[in-house]
């Protein structure tokens, strides 16, 4: 099982790729020390997950841009005008200077942004640092996508369940759309589903890959989830399709809830979603008649103005339809008892009550933050046998556009300090100017990369960082599954790079807290997180290659749920003690007017690239140049635009050029830009890179009236805008890639 080296120098090892967030385990090859080549898994069952990005790590690892020594800034701010040193001389300056602000201004003046590559590996040592310097101020991108969907699940039964595909006879996917290069796990269960005779309903304004394939396909109009799902749950009360036994023995609110659907007809919905009634009712039958359905996580939900309800919705009807903890429905995995959660390592009970409450969006926009998790704790404790469980990073975080405006502007109180690691901020969260001014604001940044992207040309202090394949790893999904997954360094980093690991132990000793961080080694903490079961990392590995405890079901029987009444919540009394609606909604959102005619919707991936990744690679940007505006043949042909027109997008708040792309699956009226473009090959000649040319973060703000009022989540998902002629934005003529 273990990585083995032969005479002519070539290694070779299981490795969790971390291109995207997936997690596929796969196989690696070296030859001198040098990652040669990424392959499918040797095991039958896991050999198709692998796509084009992940066979892409050698480009990425070995690219001729990669940082591999730390940079420290000598020009202004943004200037992008460096001198090496080295990485001993840069963790030194860091600690110092973080201490010179932490001493002025307070902890909670230090903030941590960390997503992609590096998230897989943290062992929660980020949040370990951080509560023992007394800072509640940590975001990630997850706040946007998984993590916040993890939090709001736990309002309604305590635990962010993961959908039993492979046994289930209906699955629902709201605008989710995986494909053979993207979610591929995702894409090979549901075909899989599919060959077994599942019904697939997909709700989606596009007519997308999976509605293509779909038995129902609702082309909704862009950021209606909560209406549509709220008709859905009223046909299944109103004839009586939930399951009654459930509902009565461990659900408590359904009477609330039924008042509240009943606010809900077909006709309206019907209205407001734009999908025949009958249709409607037709797909919520599909669901709740079902034996065994499922609603996978869908990033679609995490980011509308009514995303807490979206996602509660789901969670209800889960509930109801009784497809809760059952074989083809929503697994609640638990924690997997060989292994010491992230949260484990995290110790949040070292940073006092006091500094909790100081965390931005603590009293604004509590669900994902440490005032939730209070409120949960003695459940938590009493069900999974801890008060801190920390499910895909996302119960315990800073609201980040709280954060980037206490960077910005001082209020509530300074934030002086910033660091990113695996984290391109800048064009990662919504209202991009104000990220950008934040940043312009701060007394020390640093950046923790492989590339160097707009955020860290932004930065006092850029360190290279190793990746999966140059170090050992077991994954356990951020305790969303309780699977353990093998991964082998079969590679060597660059000499001055540093794992999260080194970066945050190394900082932590030159800040006093060295007890704290007692492991010498990589390997020292992943056998502290084994100790519970007797394995070491090196007994790991030379047995297997995956643990998967064997499921339990209907747990809840013996223990409850986490919630304060033990039961499922389909009224939450959480939410209620914050002070919010207990029961789901639909929240209108700005409708397109004469001047801004189109309904655009956000955030939108293209297969090659992973949130704002891989533009710099050669053998993936080629096979998408550009980015692109998908809109119909029909408001094309009204606004003059065919296929390969550059054009310009334009919302009351922002501005972003992108090429025209003529699709026949988009519903009129409708249009989409994708997320995350900046374009590296213009470094030096395009202010940083390009990042506010094509960037959907430029588009939407974070006002209150813009934004989910329990979470703070932007609204990506149907907003007004125009669509401008143009001619191609200066220095993106440039096409040459190297890699």
């Amino acid at each position: 099982m273990s990585a083995a080296q032969d005479p002519a120098d070539v290694k070779t090892g299981y490795s969790i790729c971390t291109i995207c967030d997936i997690g596929c385990q796969l196989r690696s090859e070296s030859r001198d020390g040098v990652l040669h080549r990424v392959k499918a898994h040797d095991s039958p069952a896991l050999a198709r997950h692998v796509c084009y990005k992940g066979t892409a790590a050698p480009h990425i690892h070995n690219h001729a841009d990669r940082l591999r020594v730390p940079l420290k800034r000598v020009g202004a701010r943004g200037e992008d005008r460096w001198e090496e040193i080295s990485y001993e001389q840069a963790i030194d300056e860091i600690a110092e200077r973080l201490r010179g602000v932490v001493d002025r201004y307070g902890p909670e003046a230090f903030a941590v942004s960390t997503s992609g590559w590096n998230t897989q590996t943290t062992h929660g040592l980020d949040r370990r640092f951080m509560n023992l310097l007394g800072s509640p101020n940590w975001t990630s991108g997850v706040s946007l996508c998984a993590g916040n969907t993890a939090a709001v699940n736990r309002l309604t039964y305590g635990w962010f369940p993961m959908g039993d595909i492979g046994n289930a006879n209906c699955v629902v996917l709201l605008g989710h759309n995986p494909r053979k290069h993207s979610w591929t796990p995702i894409y090979n269960q549901i075909e899989g589903a599919r060959k077994r005779g599942a019904q697939t309903i997909v709700v989606d304004p596009r007519v997308s890959e999976q509605a293509e394939s779909a038995t129902l396909h609702l082309q909704i109009k862009a950021g209606t989830d909560a209406a549509l799902l709220l008709g859905w749950t009223k046909v299944i009360i109103d004839e009586g399709l939930y399951d009654k036994d459930f509902v009565r023995d461990w659900c408590v609110g359904f009477d609330q809830l039924s008042e509240r659907v009943d606010e809900y007809p077909l006709d309206r919905v019907a209205q407001i979603t734009g999908v025949d009634a009958e249709l409607i009712a037709q797909a919520a039958r599909m669901y709740a008649n079902a034996d065994g359905a499922v609603i996978p996580w869908t990033p679609i939900t995490d980011q509308q103005l009514d995303s807490t309800s979206s996602i509660r919705l789901q969670a209800i009807l889960r509930a109801i339809t009784g497809n809760l903890d059952v074989v083809g429905g929503e697994t609640l995995g638990g924690l997997n008892p060989s292994y010491r959660t992230e949260s484990d390592l995290q110790l949040h009970d070292a940073i006092s009550p006091e500094q909790r409450a100081k965390q931005l969006g603590y009293e604004k926009h509590p669900a994902y933050t440490y005032r939730t998790a209070e409120i949960l704790r003695p459940y938590m404790k009493k069900v999974w046998g801890r008060e801190w469980v920390d499910q895909v990073m996302g119960c315990h975080m800073a609201n980040p556009s709280e954060l980037f405006r206490a960077m910005a502007t001082g209020d509530p109180y300074p934030v002086k300090a910033f660091f990113a690691l695996g984290n391109n901020a800048l064009l990662s969260y919504p209202n991009q100017h104000q990220i950008h001014k934040g940043l312009m604001n701060q007394d020390l940044i640093v950046a923790h990369e492989i590339f160097m992207t707009p955020t860290a040309m932004l930065a006092d202090y850029v360190l290279p960082g190793d990746v999966f394949s140059e170090r050992n790893h077991i994954a356990d999904s951020w305790s969303w599954t309780n699977r353990l997954s093998l991964s082998e360094a079969v590679a060597t980093p660059p000499d001055e790079a540093s794992s999260s690991f080194r970066f945050w132990r190394d900082l932590a000793h030159r800040m006093g807290f060295a007890d704290e961080f007692p492991w010498q080694t990589l390997e020292d903490v992943i056998d502290y997180r084994l100790e519970p079961s007797g394995q070491t990392f090196e007994s790991f590995r030379a047995e297997k290659f995956m643990e998967i405890p064997v499921p339990r079901y209907r747990k809840y029987r013996k223990t409850g749920f986490a919630t304060p009444s033990g039961k499922v919540e389909l009224a939450s009394s959480i939410l209620e003690e914050l002070g919010f609606d207990p029961l789901p909604y639909h929240r209108p959102a700005p409708e397109p007017t004469a001047g801004y005619p189109y309904l655009v919707f956000s955030g939108v991936r293209e297969d090659p690239f992973f949130q704002t990744g891989q533009r710099n690679v050669g053998v993936l940007r080629r096979r998408c140049p550009s980015p692109k505006f998908f809109l119909h043949p029909e408001d094309a042909m009204r606004d003059g635009f065919v296929d390969g027109d550059w054009a310009r997008l334009e919302t009351a708040h922002g501005e972003v050029h992108a090429k025209v792309s003529v699709q026949e699956g988009m519903r009129r009226g409708h249009l989409r830009v994708p997320h995350g473009w900046w374009f590296p090959e213009t470094r030096g000649e395009v202010d940083l890179a390009g990042a506010f040319v094509s960037s959907d973060a430029v588009l939407t703000t974070d006002t209150d009236d813009l934004i989910d009022y329990e979470q703070g989540i932007p609204h990506f998902r149907g907003y007004p805008g125009r669509l401008v002629a143009c001619d191609p934005p200066v220095g993106m003529s440039k096409t040459t890639l190297e890699g």
